[in-house]
């Protein structure tokens, strides 16, 4: 069966999911997808060790002739974050902007470490041969906030303005860092060449920055391509080319593609919005992308659960995958909360900030696909061909899974709490400011 018609029969197998979980659970959808691949996954591997029929080893192959990694990094990703970032206020991103920048930058560098130096403590524990090298790599990738998995889950609860404009920019805006330390420990790891300080503030400049400067022209040279239009059809086509396109042409420069429709899928979602389209298009644009956004997110978080298919699984495996999420969390948590340090200093925050920040930092399919990027054969434990590869997966999987089933279903009630204390905080003013106007009324 052609990879085509692979896709073809996995979306229909996102909607109907989504179909029935609308009609029964009533879960959040991308939460219900991942669940219901996974329980497909776990039947179809159950099913085979009874010997009842043996369709693991057609469905693996079928998996792997997609490509996950390219799949996303070079398929779907664009589009993805051009439609989340299309619904980023400018006004509120300007207001958080210094929080964003600490979080995409302190907190995923910070985390790396942490997550580096623990997992090597543990290793050593537990007697597994990993090199602290290795251990760095997946704390790169494992540390910045997926955006698809963000915006998908804690977008759609309706936080309150601060927390979920620091969750959503700090996640659209931490991969072009996040990137530079994967790329820069993955090359020590797997060339032998020492980085330099020049080489990483080079790759920092063109990767990141190059991003940013390269999605401010692509946004602007499209602002003014709808402008040029009134025709409601082509106006929505445009808006098509960026993240296709303009993304394909990120790579050919050698410049952050996500960081690229992210600042142009802004400038869209903001100055476009309000002067470049016309009312008919203004009016449709948000439904257009959300439905591209459901559409494609159906299929991303089916193949996270199913990815599991992929997969061998040894007793090793097993201990580094449970010890690995209390890992990332406290990575996170620490990350988060020395921020808040800071951030304190200047300014009151939700009390429910660094709870929400820590539990709705969502790892998903970007974290996936760096791993699957891991090169195969670096054996760790000969007797039972157990290599870096697979101990990497085998931690990010865990780590992804239990982000978006147990995390995204578990955050509401801490939204909710947030809401209350945002609530108590108006009252408070508004009851404040009754005497003035009674004092003002009668004077």
């Amino acid at each position: 069966m052609s990879v085509y018609s692979t896709l073809c029969f996995m979306a229909a197998a996102a909607i109907v999911m989504a179909l029935i979980n609308s009609k029964i659970g009533k879960m959040q959808t991308t939460i219900a997808i991942t669940a219901g691949s996974l329980m497909l996954s776990l039947l179809v591997i159950f099913a085979g060790q009874l010997g009842w029929f043996h369709l693991e080893t057609i469905a693996a192959e079928q998996l792997a002739n997609i490509d996950f990694e390219h799949f996303l990094l070079q398929g779907i990703l664009g589009f993805l974050l051009f439609a989340g970032a299309l619904g980023i206020k400018l006004p509120h991103l300007k207001d958080q902007k210094w929080e964003i920048t600490t979080l995409a930058l302190f907190a995923t560098l910070f985390s790396t470490f942490f997550i580096g130096f623990a997992l090597k403590g543990v290793c050593m524990l537990i007697g597994l041969p990993l090199d602290l090298i290795y251990c760095l790599l997946f704390g790169a990738l494992i540390s910045p906030t997926d955006p698809i998995a963000v915006l998908a889950i804690v977008k759609k609860l309706h936080a309150p303005k601060r927390i979920s404009t620091q969750i959503e920019g700090e996640s659209l805006f931490n991969d072009g860092f996040g990137l530079v330390i994967f790329v820069t420990l993955f090359t020590v790891a797997f060339s032998g060449e020492s980085p330099t300080v020049g080489g990483v503030v080079h790759l920092f400049l063109q990767e990141a920055v190059g991003g940013i400067v390269y999605g401010l022209a692509l946004g602007l040279l499209f602002h003014y391509l709808i402008s040029a239009t009134k025709d409601h059809s082509m106006e929505l086509l445009l808006t098509l080319c960026i993240p296709t396109t303009g993304y394909v042409a990120a790579e050919l420069l050698e410049v952050s593609g996500p960081l690229a429709m992210v600042v142009s899928g802004i400038i869209i979602g903001n100055w476009t919005r309000e002067t470049g389209f016309s009312p008919e298009s203004e009016a449709h644009l948000d439904h257009f992308w959300e439905l591209v956004d459901e559409f494609l997110n159906g299929v991303l978080f089916l193949l996270i659960g199913l990815s599991m298919l992929q997969f061998s699984f040894h007793s090793e495996d097993w201990v580094v995958m449970v010890l690995a999420v209390p890992l990332v969390l406290l990575g996170r948590y620490l990350s988060v909360r020395i921020s808040y340090v800071g951030f304190n200093r200047f300014r009151k925050y939700n009390p429910m900030s660094v709870p929400i920040l820590t539990w709705g930092g969502l790892r998903g399919g970007l974290a996936l696909a760096m791993a699957m990027s891991v090169p195969a054969g670096i054996i760790v434990l000969p007797e039972k061909n157990i290599d870096v590869r697979e101990i990497i997966l085998v931690m990010t999987y865990a780590v992804v899974v239990f982000s978006i089933l147990i995390q995204g279903s578990t955050i509401t009630p801490m939204i909710h709490k947030a809401k209350g204390w945002e609530a108590e905080q108006a009252a408070l003013k508004d009851d404040s400011a009754q005497p003035d106007a009674t004092h003002d009324k009668h004077s």
